[in-house]
């Protein structure tokens, strides 16, 4: 029994000196990692926001009637072309004719009612003068031929609404059109009581159509007027429509608690492919940038093991005024670039800093700010310098997008109906004001990782373009970092923005 004891005494003490011997040289040893390595290529980036959508006639019009009865003609069918002016249908007009005889009747009746109080009123006029009648009676005789007058007046409305009414029972195309949708058959009574029944729906051109999609309340601030929007529909798979955007509603709807907007695309449908109800699919192209210097969105999101980091090039690069985070310790508020107008020159290091011109307009606006606003804070004068030059646009030309509402006047007229008032267009997204910047890592000659700070552009969700004179195509930068060992436990080290998407300017967009 002793024997056992001390057996299994030595062999857990076996076991504990190996573990304790692995731990101590091989768990705790240099860990080995390895580099997936990716390359700077060229290439177009094009950012779309997607969406669905319906097809529609731009001007579709619901023809009803405003008399009730039997429908006894129709002159138009399904996909009729139609003139305006043109007949399409008639109702019954038995009970419509009968009600203009019973209203000249009427109306010969109080003609004849007017005339003999005409008569008794001049006669009355006689007696009194002749002092032979009241006063009194004669009033009332002057009352009775007045109240005969309003009543033939009265005889007079109801004959020529009766008339109006059998002109109803015919109806006429209000406009040029083809008729998409026949509501009615012969026979079929229409009730005009609370209503107007739909007879015919025509639609006034289908060769311009338009798209009606809605875009959610996180991709609408990317959307503008004017920008070109692509589909695809399901009966032409292979063929691939364009058109261009020309309103975007203020109205919200709001589908299974997502708020969307509506979007309208107008579409060219000279050869008639497209039809009313069609579903589309919409890509709406928010930006685009050909033949430009990207890299994987891999290579933006990476976060190194520290001890890889070739920290005297961090060093040298603080020490010569670029600080890790991409600041100059010059004059930190001139190197901040403005979210739209300067764009400042590079250097050897990846950054990019502004010229001595564009320096000096930077600083002359900055301080005109300031001397408006002296109790501006820092953050909030940075802020409003930067919204000058993005007003300014690209060169520092200004934008005419940016002109007040109330100078752009649009004046309409669609089917006698003239509309006048200010346009309201939201403020245009434009693209290359949504830069950032970022970093990626190169590989040194003694593995060690070297940070290359860019600025980044457009992102299409896989590459980001990147601007930078120490990178060109072809060359290589690391995009993950794996370690040696079991193979389980090998994952790529990411930054904290690896669980999102990388947007333009190198910013995480949930």
């Amino acid at each position: 029994m002793k024997q056992k004891i001390i057996l299994w005494s030595s062999i857990s003490g076996a076991v504990l000196l190996l573990l304790v011997c692995y731990f101590l040289f091989i768990r705790n040893g240099k860990i080995k990692y390895d580099f997936r390595l990716d390359t700077v290529s060229q290439g177009d980036i094009t950012v779309y926001v997607t969406a669905t959508g319906t097809i529609n006639p731009v001007t579709t019009i619901d023809v009803g009637t405003q008399v009730s009865g039997i429908i006894t003609k129709l002159y138009a069918d399904f996909n009729s072309v139609v003139k305006k002016g043109q007949v399409i249908a008639r109702i019954d007009t038995t009970f419509l004719v009968q009600a203009v005889i019973d209203a000249q009747a009427t109306l010969d009746k109080s003609k004849a009612q007017l005339t003999y109080s005409k008569v008794s009123l001049d006669r009355d006029k006689d007696l009194l003068a002749r002092q032979l009648m009241s006063q009194s009676d004669y009033d009332t005789a002057e009352l009775t031929y007045q109240q005969n007058i309003a009543a033939l007046k009265s005889a007079q409305s109801a004959l020529d609404r009766a008339v109006i009414n059998l002109r109803y029972a015919t109806i006429y195309a209000p406009i040029d059109g083809v008729v998409v949708n026949r509501a009615v058959n012969i026979g079929q009574t229409v009730a005009a009581s609370l209503s107007s029944p739909t007879l015919y729906t025509i639609a006034n051109d289908l060769r311009k159509m338009q798209v009606e999609t809605t875009v959610d309340e996180s991709d609408i601030g990317r959307v503008s007027i004017g920008q070109e929007g692509y589909f695809t529909v399901d009966a032409y798979p292979d063929n691939k429509f364009s058109g261009q955007i020309s309103q975007i509603r203020l109205n919200p709807t709001s589908v299974s608690n997502v708020v969307n907007y509506i979007v309208i695309i107008d579409v060219n449908n000279s050869d008639l492919k497209l039809m009313p109800g069609m579903t589309a699919n919409v890509k709406i192209m928010i930006g685009s940038s050909q033949n430009a210097m990207r890299v994987t969105n891999l290579a933006l999101r990476l976060q190194p093991p520290a001890e890889l980091i070739d920290s005297t090039k961090i060093q040298r690069r603080s020490a010569g005024g670029i600080s890790s985070q991409g600041q100059t310790g010059q004059d930190k508020s001139a190197a901040q670039p403005s979210s739209g107008g300067i764009s400042g020159s590079q250097n050897g290091s990846g950054m990019f800093p502004l010229s001595d011109a564009d320096r000096a307009l930077f600083r002359a606006v900055r301080d005109s700010i300031k001397k408006v606003h002296s109790d501006m804070s820092r953050e909030d004068l940075m802020a409003e310098t930067q919204k000058y030059f993005a007003k300014k646009g690209q060169h520092g030309r200004a934008s005419t997008k940016g002109q007040p509402i109330a100078t752009r006047v649009r004046t309409t007229t669609t089917f006698g109906i003239t509309q006048t008032f200010p346009e309201y267009e939201k403020s245009p997204y434009i693209a290359e004001h949504q830069s950032g910047f970022g970093r990626v890592w190169i590989l040194s000659a003694d593995k060690k990782l070297e940070p290359v700070y860019v600025r980044t552009g457009l992102s299409d969700g896989k590459f980001t373009e990147i601007t930078t004179d120490k990178l060109k195509s072809g060359d290589q930068i690391v995009i993950a970092v794996t370690s040696g060992g079991d193979d389980a436990a090998t994952q790529q080290m990411r930054s904290p923005l690896s669980g999102q998407q990388q947007g333009p300017g190198g910013r995480g967009m949930r």
